[in-house]
């Protein structure tokens, strides 16, 4: 006689299977096929997979976690295995600026419609959104009394921030033409944060003076401003888990930190904001791994010989006899061999691995220093790569795109050459300068900027 477990042991046990094994495990019998169809099941390999990804019910619509899933993985792949002709390309010649993020999400969409949409600053002090697979302009605010100096979306509530040379912050629903809500702040913006917790949308504005702005959405209510630097505040990054918040500038004293969110979020109960000093001045860049919500890794220059170097911290919020203090760990800390010339831009993925470029290559190292792979093949100097938990993009000045795709799980190969995607416009001219490209899914995008001449927003979309 066959004898069947109580459901509960069993799904316990099933939440130890991946993904393919819990498609196998369906096909046992009725009962087991009940059990591996659970969406408490799917909805832990979704959270393990695109972990911080603000997921919840309502979002999913008329999907399951089960079709959620398989449906990211198809779209995965089909990048992964994409070809050069798999991309349909379009072009618009337009008075387009540098400014461009994905209004629609830059990897996990649960619409399962495969649109891309993106937001574009013009030069005539407007923002633009664009279908890429359409190839068409959709929205356009009207012209604004000053140019737009900064660009920021928030793709789960299909909002747009921007912040011009007048000090107005405007956040906009991209359909309306007025924006739902401004606000004028006394010094001029140099960076924008916005991001979604638990207790919902907020902003982060850093200012000239070295002031860190922060604001509920989309209403700009002013909830805290806290002194950071007595220079700018060039740079403002979130963890993956929105519970810390990295602030650095360019000048060559700041010192770079990281905030406690919670303490800007609600300054009433916090005397004083709880932050971490980075021991390491001349930072320029910094990254969060994608998948830990506390590790962060810096890329910075040291010495008269501007020898970059990498260094790696661990964060917790302790909280010994009833007060919270910020400890940080450092893991790991090395300076590149004096053969590689400084790279400008960096990214991290899982396993602790920072990728760069260096010329025409693009590098892989381990936070302790020990070089893991060399990208070789791009045919001109690699301008600015572009690097999320899915994706590393090498573009290069000669307008050409090399697509990479991370290996799951941090296992060797660790980063996997996709396809190189060629500029199809006219030749570029040294006067032209290419911006960095992003990605989703389904889509890459990019901005050419000429001299005397329109820009280029070039679009290559996932065929369907």
């Amino acid at each position: 006689m066959e004898m069947q477990l109580p459901d509960v042991p069993m799904v316990k046990i099933f939440s130890y299977l991946d993904a393919f094994s819990l498609l196998q495990a369906s096909k046992v019998n009725k009962n087991w096929n009940k059990i591996a169809e659970s969406d408490f099941l799917w909805r832990r390999l979704c959270l393990k997979k695109w972990r911080f990804c603000n997921f919840t019910y309502e979002r999913l619509g008329t999907q399951t976690w089960k079709q959620l899933f398989l449906h990211q993985t198809k779209q995965e792949r089909r990048m992964a295995c994409a070809q050069s002709e798999d991309f349909i390309y379009k072009e618009a010649a337009e008075n387009l600026g540098f400014g461009t993020a994905y209004l629609s999400g830059s990897g996990i969409t649960v619409d399962g419609q495969g649109k891309s949409i993106i937001c574009i600053v013009s030069s005539t002090c407007k923002l633009y959104t664009w279908d890429v697979q359409e190839g068409t302009m959709i929205w356009s605010s009207p012209a604004q009394q000053s140019n737009i100096t900064n660009l920021e979306t928030l793709p789960q509530m299909h909002l747009a921030i921007t912040a011009d040379m007048e000090r107005t912050i405007k956040v906009w629903n991209c359909h309306d033409r007025d924006p739902l809500a401004t606000c004028t702040i006394t010094r001029i913006c140099f960076s924008l944060k916005a991001f979604l917790t638990k207790d919902g949308p907020f902003l982060m504005v850093g200012d000239s003076d070295g002031n860190i702005h922060t604001f509920t959405m989309p209403e700009l209510r002013d909830i805290s401003k806290v002194h950071a630097f007595q220079y700018s505040v060039d740079l403002l990054l979130c963890s993956p888990d929105k519970k810390w918040v990295f602030a650095c500038g360019i000048h060559q004293h700041i010192l770079p930190k990281v905030f406690f969110t919670e303490c800007l979020l609600r300054p009433s109960e916090y005397s004083t904001p709880l932050y971490f000093t980075v021991p390491f001045a001349s930072c320029y860049r910094g990254c969060w791994t994608p998948r830990r919500e506390n590790r962060i890794t810096l890329m910075y220059r040291r010495g008269s010989q501007k020898k970059t170097g990498f260094t790696t911290f661990d964060l917790t919020a302790e909280s010994p006899w009833g007060r919270k203090d910020i400890q940080a760990h450092q893991i790991a800390s090395f300076l590149l061999p004096v053969h590689i010339d400084s790279p400008n831009w960096m990214g991290v993925g899982d396993g602790s691995i920072i990728v760069f470029e260096s010329g025409s290559y693009l590098f892989l190292f381990t936070v302790n220093g020990l070089m893991l792979q060399r990208f070789e093949g791009h045919q001109s100097t690699i301008s600015n790569i572009w690097v999320d938990s899915l994706h590393v993009l090498a573009a290069s000045v000669d307008g050409s795109i090399h697509v990479y795709m991370w290996e799951e799980g941090g296992h060797y190969p660790y980063l996997k050459r996709c396809c190189h995607l060629e500029y199809m416009g006219s030749s570029l001219t040294p006067s032209c300068q290419v911006s960095r490209a992003i990605c989703d899914n389904v889509s890459i995008v990019r901005v050419v900027s000429r001299v005397h001449e329109s820009n280029i927003l070039v679009m290559y979309a996932l065929n369907s």
